[in-house]
C-alpha cells in the first residue's frame, strides 16, 4: 500500500471515529513511555555512579533496587495526583459552566454566537450553528468546556495513568541492574558487569526513544539517538561524581 493510500485510509469515517476513541490510549502510552525513560535514566545512573566508586555488585543492586522502587512509585503517585487535580479541575469548569448555562442561557448563548463568529461563520449560517449548539444542553456544555477551557472527551484515569509509569519504570529500569544479578550469582560470567550493562542499557534507550518518537511524531531514529544521548550524558555525569567520591568508599 502506497502512502497516499495509508493517508486517505486514515481518513476514512471509521479510522477517524476509531482515533479518536483512542485518546485516553494515547494519554497512557505517553505515560508509559516517559516512565521508561526516567527508569532508565536514573537507574542507570545510580548504577554509573556506584560502579564509578568502585563498589561491589552486592551494592549496587541495593541501591538500584532501592532506587528503581522509591523513585518508580514517586514518580507514579506524581502522575497519580496530577492528573486527579486534572480531572477535578475540570469537572469544576463543568460545574460552573452547566450553572451559568442555567442562569445566564442568553448571555451564555451569545459567547457561542461570538466564539464561531470569531471562526469566520456569518449571517444564517451561523445562526443555525447556534441554534444547533443550544438546542442541547450536554453538546452546549461540552463546546464551551472546548471552546472556552481546552477541554475535550473523557478524562483520563489517574490510576491507570500511574499504574502505566510505574510498570514501565520498573520494566526498563530494572535493565540496568540485569548484568549485576548476573555477576552477583556467578562472577565467571561476565567478568566485568558495567561494560553489559552500559550495552543494555544504552540499546534500552535507543527503543524507548524510538517510540517515544513515533507517539509524538518525531522520526524514530532522531528519537532514539536523543534519549540515549541524554542517558549516556547522566550517566556519565554520575559515573564521574563516582570516581570523584571513590576515596570516601574506599575509606568505609
Amino acid at each position: 500500500m502506497s502512502h497516499h493510500e495509508d493517508h486517505e485510509a486514515d481518513h476514512t469515517p471509521e479510522a477517524i471515529r476509531k482515533r479518536l476513541s483512542e485518546d485516553n490510549a494515547q494519554g497512557f502510552l505517553k505515560d508509559s513511555i516517559y516512565g521508561a525513560i526516567d527508569g532508565a535514566v536514573t537507574t542507570f545512573a545510580v548504577v554509573s555512579s556506584v560502579a564509578g566508586a568502585g563498589l561491589n555488585s552486592g551494592i549496587v543492586i541495593i541501591l538500584g533496587l532501592a532506587n528503581l522502587l522509591a523513585d518508580g512509585f514517586s514518580m507514579a503517585s506524581g502522575n497519580f495526583l496530577g492528573t486527579r487535580a486534572e480531572n477535578q479541575a475540570a469537572r469544576k469548569a463543568r460545574r460552573e459552566e452547566a450553572e451559568e448555562i442555567d442562569k445566564h442561557p442568553e448571555g451564555e448563548r451569545e459567547e457561542i454566537r461570538q466564539i464561531y463568529a470569531a471562526k469566520g461563520f456569518e449571517g444564517e449560517t451561523l445562526e443555525k450553528i447556534v441554534e444547533t449548539i443550544t438546542a442541547d444542553n450536554s453538546r452546549w456544555l461540552d463546546t464551551m468546556l472546548q471552546e472556552e477551557h481546552g477541554l475535550s472527551g473523557p478524562q483520563p484515569s489517574p490510576l491507570k495513568a500511574a499504574l502505566a509509569t510505574f510498570f514501565a519504570f520498573l520494566v526498563i529500569g530494572a535493565i540496568p541492574l540485569s548484568a549485576y544479578i548476573v555477576d552477583l550469582a556467578d562472577p565467571d560470567i561476565l567478568g566485568s558487569p558495567f561494560l553489559p550493562a552500559c550495552i543494555l542499557t544504552g540499546i534500552a534507550f535507543f527503543a524507548v526513544g524510538a517510540m517515544k518518537g513515533r507517539a509524538v511524531d518525531q522520526h524514530w531514529l532522531l528519537g532514539g539517538l536523543e534519549t540515549l544521548g541524554i542517558g549516556a550524558f547522566a550517566a556519565s555525569m554520575a559515573y564521574a561524581i563516582g570516581v570523584l567520591l571513590r576515596p570516601l568508599a574506599e575509606g568505609l
